[in-house]
């Protein structure tokens, strides 16, 4: 991926996610994930551990994945249930021929779901809270600063970007 084609990707992902949070937002029928500041508290709904585990839970990777035979550098995300309301996040990358350019272990917890936006957890990273939206199959990664998310990965390279769900399990190597 050249770096002008990695920029506009980034900035067409920063561009949907906050499209996306801001819809978000706008809703009313987001799920949310914490108490409303309110007098009256709203009702926390947790995803059920089964969807979870087969709609979230799952390796993805980056599109690059699929070329790795050709030598492509590659990212993939593991995640995995961490509770109702939390989940564990690995990002690794490519590391069987040259080292790897991405790493990151995380937490994050719901912050809403619905129809429209998939679920979307976050989490804090780097003074920036960083946003985890999984929707038919894709989690797309992405931060309110958009520098927040390059301090995991070397040489100009980003967590933020959509992630496909893979099948069976992430080849490290």
């Amino acid at each position: 991926m050249t770096l002008s084609s990695h920029r506009f990707h980034s900035a067409a992902a920063l561009t949907l996610m906050a499209s996306a949070l801001a819809a978000v937002t706008g809703c009313h029928n987001v799920t949310p994930a914490a108490k409303s500041s309110a007098n009256n508290a709203v009702a926390v709904h947790s995803i059920p551990v089964d969807v979870m585990k087969d709609y979230i839970s799952g390796d993805y990777a980056s599109a690059d994945y699929d070329k790795r035979a050709q030598g492509y550098d590659w990212v993939g995300v593991m995640v995995r249930s961490a509770g109702n309301e939390q989940i564990d996040i690995k990002v690794r990358s490519r590391s069987d021929i040259k080292k790897p350019t991405c790493q990151f272990d995380g937490t994050a917890s719901l912050m809403g779901q619905d129809k429209a936006h998939g679920v979307i957890f976050q989490t804090k990273v780097n003074d920036s809270t960083a946003f985890f939206q999984f929707k038919d199959g894709m989690l797309t990664i992405d931060s309110q600063d958009k520098y927040a998310l390059n301090y995991f990965c070397s040489g100009g390279a980003s967590l933020v970007g959509d992630y496909q769900k893979l099948e069976g399990d992430l080849a490290l190597n």
